[in-house]
């Protein structure tokens, strides 16, 4: 608020020169009179000589009137048929063309040839100098109630614009949920009030006609200065607009052109996001606006899907049951709406099944599940006794395939035989997998664990959030 006042006493203070300079509120004062101060002004009506004026009376009376006025030097004027000519020098060239006005004026000339030449006469005398700072002083004494009253008059508007903004910033506009909105919308209501004090100013000062030429430069400076930083005009309005529809809020994890992260703030300028690798992404307001956003957070249930290959030897219908019981027993699967275990396609060697299912993604990580769920259909196929092959290769023998028995053989493959159907007896007493491994830890959703351990990073930017929520 101190700021504000001081910044408003300063535009007070330079009103207030303004009033000093300005002719209108400066009263013209008695001075010594000099050759450069006489008003030059040309003869208001003609010069009578006689009825018929001859050339010799034409000569005579314009050079006695140009000899009278004492500011040409060798002055001679030439008459010809009424045509005159005048000759010398001048001090200035307001003399110069009020003497070729006076014979122009004079009874019976019909023409007029001008060939007084202007001389320029070094003065080294400082009274110009002296006679405009007295007027300046004189000028600022004569405004100096008028900057009196400007200095008080327009900070106490300044001030009470600014009390009125915060009030119906409190008051009026408490319901809007943007600070940005609030600001712009209270500022907007009371800036009458500071137009008012200006207003008033102006016009006791007699300088509304310059208040309409500073609107209309600041009308044009306005325009230059919006095509020089429209970049950031842009990004103003599209951090406006986003403020009005609120297609995210804090928090929210987005998809912004191919960008992911948590929101974490938004300013004026950019929007920042918290990205799964704990980096920060700020992103321009008006690419944002401009671009389609993805919000994973906008609703809480979230579809995934898993595929798996079943052999052809196996029951594909068993293998879509197994699947869907083990789904319907998972924590983080919700129950509505169900999962669903379809036939996608048929491969090369096996039967291609894509299970469908919906988790919290607010409560769980979806890696996590989708990770569990992976290993827990591998398990429960494979104590099923559903086979899973890998791709099928095929091998060319063009020779056929030749079989060679070696001594031994048989023996060895008895006891591979024996060992596998010991391994398959231990199997059977083997505990069965948890529905949470080590490797994942717990289901919970990562995104707050991350954000803890990125609260001490610094953001670049110290403005105020637009998507913090209201007090």
């Amino acid at each position: 608020m101190l700021i504000r006042f001081l910044f408003a006493l300063c535009a007070a203070f330079v009103l207030s020169v303004s009033l000093v300079m300005s002719p209108v509120a400066a009263q013209e004062q008695a001075t010594e009179t000099t050759d450069a101060d006489i008003e030059v002004t040309d003869p208001t009506a003609s010069v009578s000589v006689e009825p018929v004026a001859r050339d010799e009376e034409i000569e005579a009376r314009i050079l006695e009137i140009l000899r009278a006025t004492g500011w040409f030097t060798g002055a001679q004027v030439n008459a010809t048929d009424g045509i005159v000519f005048l000759d010398g020098l001048a001090k200035t060239d307001e003399h110069k063309t009020w003497a070729r006005n006076l014979a122009s004026n004079t009874q019976d000339v019909v023409a007029v040839v001008n060939r007084i030449s202007v001389t320029q006469e070094v003065n080294w005398s400082f009274a110009p100098a002296l006679k405009e700072i007295k007027t300046v002083t004189l000028r600022a004494a004569t405004s100096l109630p008028l900057i009196i009253f400007a200095i008080v008059i327009l900070p106490i508007a300044w001030w009470l614009s600014a009390a009125v903004a915060g009030l119906l910033r409190r008051w009026l506009l408490g319901g809007m949920e943007s600070p940005l909105l609030r600001d712009i919308f209270s500022r907007l209501l009371a800036l009458p009030i500071f137009l008012i004090g200006l207003y008033v100013v102006l016009q006791v000062a007699g300088l509304t006609q310059l208040a309409f030429s500073l609107l209309g430069g600041a009308g044009v400076l306005g325009i230059i200065v919006g095509f020089a930083f429209r970049d950031i005009a842009e990004n103003f309005l599209a951090s406006l607009l986003l403020s009005i529809r609120r297609p995210f809020r804090s928090g929210d994890f987005l998809d912004v052109g191919g960008m992911q992260g948590s929101v974490q703030s938004m300013n004026t300028r950019s929007t920042v996001l918290l990205s799964s690798e704990g980096n920060h992404i700020q992103i321009p307001n008006a690419t944002i606006f401009k671009s389609t956003i993805i919000n994973y957070s906008a609703s809480p249930i979230r579809r995934e899907t898993i595929e798996v290959g079943v052999g052809y030897e196996a029951s594909i219908a068993r293998a879509q049951e197994i699947v869907m019981n083990m789904l319907d027993a998972h924590e983080a699967v919700t129950k509505e709406p169900q999962p669903m275990v379809l036939v996608d396609s048929l491969g090369a060697s096996t039967v291609n099944i894509k299970a469908y299912f919906w988790i919290d993604a607010r409560n769980y990580s979806v890696l996590k599940v989708k990770s569990a769920i992976l290993r827990q259909v591998k398990r429960v196929l494979t104590e099923e006794g559903i086979s899973m092959p890998d791709d099928a290769r095929e091998v060319i023998f063009p020779q056929g395939v030749p079989i060679v028995q070696l001594a031994g053989a048989a023996e060895e493959n008895a006891k591979a035989i024996a060992s596998r159907e010991i391994k398959d007896s231990a199997a059977e007493g083997k505990v069965a997998e948890p529905s949470v491994s080590e490797a994942e830890s717990n289901l919970t959703n990562e995104q707050e664990e991350l954000e803890i351990a990125t609260a001490d990073a610094v953001t670049p930017d110290d403005e105020p959030d637009l998507l913090a929520e209201k007090s």
